[in-house]
Order: C-alpha cells, then sequence, then structure tokens
C-alpha cells in the first residue's frame, strides 16, 4: 500500500484525535479572540493550505459575519510593504510550519499588534512559534507529497475554531460526527478504482464548486495535477459561466462538487449546461438530482450538514486522483519535481 493510499484512509481517526484533543485549548482561543474584538480576518496561506484559508473564508464570513481577506505575501515579502493588520485577526495555515512568505505576514501582523493564530501540524515549527496562538493538527507524519490528512484536519480544524467562536451545541454535534462520516465516505469511494482508468488518456479537466465547496474545486484540480499530470483548473460555477464555459466541447472530462444545500440548485442548471454540451460529468454529491446527467458517480453522506461537506467532498476527488495516477503508472508517493516542504518568498 502507498503511503498516500494509508494517509487518505487515516483521516477519519485524524479527525477524531483532533476533535478530542483541541476542544478546550480552541475554546480558550476563541476567548481569546472575543476579547480581543478583530475588525477583520487575514488569512495567510500557500498551496494546499491556501485552499484550506479559502474554506475558512466562507465558514468565518457567513456563520460569524466577519470580512476575511486572503492575504497576498509578497506584498510582505517581495515588495517589503507591511500593510495595517493592527485591530486584525491574522492566521497562518501551513501543515509544515516552515513558509517562509507566510511566516512573514504573521510576524508583520504580531509586530504591529495584531491577534496571530497558527495552524499547523508541527508545534515546534518556525510558524507555530512565531504566533501568539496555535492549532496542532495532530495529524502524524504525512509521507506521501501530496497532502491528504493534513488538509483535512486543517479544515477540520477551522471548523472547531468557528463552532467555538459561535459557541453554538448544534454546530458541535454536526463536527464531532465528521469522523463516522468519513468513514462512511471512504466506504463509497470503493466504486471509483473500477472507472478512474476510463480517464488515463485525458488531457484537461475542469473541477467546479461553488459556495463552501469552492475550496473542494481548487483542493481536488490541485490533487489531479500534481499526481497525475494533466493541465487543470478549478473554478466557481458562477465564474466559469462568465466565459470560461466556452471550451467545453463533447467529451470535456467536468468534475462537479454539487453537495445538498445552498448551491445545489444552481448546480443543477449548471449540470443541465453541461449535458447540452455533452461533457463529461463527474459528480460529487448526495442527492440523486445531482447524478442524473452524470457520467461517474462519487457519493458522500446526506446527513452532513452543507458548512461540513468540503471535510467529506474532498474525500472522492483524492481518491479518484490517487487511482487515476495508478492507472497511468505513477508514483503515488513522490510526484515528479515536487517536495514536501516548498520554500518561497
Amino acid at each position: 500500500m502507498s503511503h498516500l493510499e494509508r494517509e487518505i484512509a487515516e483521516q477519519p481517526q485524524v479527525l477524531r484525535t483532533l476533535l478530542r484533543a483541541q476542544a478546550a485549548p480552541v475554546g480558550a482561543i476563541a476567548a481569546a479572540i472575543k476579547r480581543f474584538q478583530p475588525a477583520f480576518v487575514q488569512i495567510a496561506a500557500r498551496g494546499t493550505s491556501d485552499n484550506a484559508a479559502r474554506y475558512a473564508q466562507y465558514l468565518m464570513g457567513i456563520v460569524l459575519r466577519m470580512p476575511v481577506g486572503l492575504a497576498a505575501p509578497s506584498v510582505h515579502t517581495l515588495y517589503g510593504a507591511q500593510p495595517n493588520l493592527a485591530r486584525a485577526l491574522v492566521i497562518g495555515i501551513s501543515q509544515s510550519g516552515k513558509s517562509v512568505d507566510v511566516l512573514q505576514v504573521i510576524s508583520d501582523a504580531r509586530a504591529q499588534g495584531a491577534l496571530t493564530l497558527s495552524i499547523t501540524n508541527d508545534a515546534n515549527s518556525p510558524l507555530a512559534q512565531a504566533a501568539e496562538y496555535h492549532i496542532p493538527l495532530h495529524a502524524g507524519e504525512e509521507r506521501a507529497v501530496a497532502a491528504t490528512k493534513t488538509y483535512t484536519a486543517e479544515l477540520a480544524a477551522v471548523a472547531l475554531l468557528v463552532t467555538a467562536l459561535a459557541d453554538d451545541d448544534a454546530m458541535r454535534a454536526a463536527l464531532n460526527a465528521v469522523p463516522d462520516a468519513l468513514d462512511a465516505t471512504l466506504t463509497l469511494c470503493d466504486p471509483i478504482a473500477g472507472w478512474a482508468q476510463r480517464y488515463r488518456y485525458m488531457p484537461q479537466l475542469a473541477c467546479i464548486g461553488r459556495g463552501y465547496n469552492y475550496c473542494t474545486a481548487f483542493e481536488i484540480n490541485l490533487k489531479v495535477t500534481e499526481l497525475c499530470y494533466i493541465t487543470g483548473v478549478g473554478f466557481s460555477e458562477a465564474d466559469f459561466l462568465h466565459g470560461p464555459i466556452a471550451q467545453i466541447s463533447p467529451g470535456f472530462p467536468v468534475l462537479v462538487v454539487a453537495p445538498s444545500g445552498k448551491t445545489l440548485p444552481t448546480l443543477l442548471t449548471f449540470l443541465e449546461k453541461l449535458k447540452a454540451r455533452q461533457a463529461e460529468a463527474l459528480v460529487i454529491a448526495s442527492d440523486e438530482a445531482a447524478f442524473v446527467h452524470a457520467q461517474q458517480q462519487m457519493r458522500i453522506p446526506a446527513a452532513t450538514p452543507e458548512w461540513l461537506t468540503p471535510i467529506t467532498a474532498v474525500m472522492p476527488g483524492q481518491v479518484f486522483a490517487m487511482q487515476l495516477a495508478a492507472a497511468k503508472g505513477y508514483d503515488l508517493d513522490n510526484p515528479l519535481g515536487l517536495t514536501k516542504v516548498t520554500l518561497t518568498l
């Protein structure tokens, strides 16, 4: 078994450990944030962690009504500028905690008096040490270069923080049910191995999501791109309709993340448009209506509320990327030209 396959399977237990170990510490962090009363939130991240930041942008904006921006680290590093972050909650997300540019954002923010928080898988990393507060992921060593269990742990850490800030018992109960939902999702992913090889020669893929699962479209695209070496793009369904849909010709593969919730009606209409263009639709969903025009179905549990579906919906995408890479004969643990820790300025 590859490290990648094993780490995908470890995700339910990683989340159980994280949610159990960090409930009280994150509650204390939430209390500190409430005392600070930030005017806005700024999140710095790169790569897969940037997709976790996208999730935080939606969840904090919707549940907490907080304005959330994604940092441009080059503003701090290459250009040497320091935007005014004095009244902000500034969050740095990095699996390794070694991203130099993310570290610079946190360091600049803390020097200005901002409240700083890091989310990493290494409590002794530079980023964890630089921030005033830290949420460890409890994911254990991740040996495959493509991040899987650390990504869903980042999503869970964000969800745990927002739940603590909202102080909502229903949200806590829903979040604590997610590890079991991931167990169920892993079983639902079994059929993917039977049809993934159909796509071993596809040169391109569009990944579409919206709302909470905007991040999921980007993360699945990243996994397919880095593991399978194809040209992929991630889009909001709304943005895709503003021009990029013109590229869709018969047989063009489009992966659509369409869980039940506020975005499902527009995504059903989008799937009808894909059908009219004779696209090849690969759909991640729980509602049967989403599969009407799907060539391939990837099911997720129906009971998970929309705000938590990014944690479950990404798993079929991870499995698809893994199975497709295996069908193409590629190294699942060490994609060409990639390293586990990427240092950028």
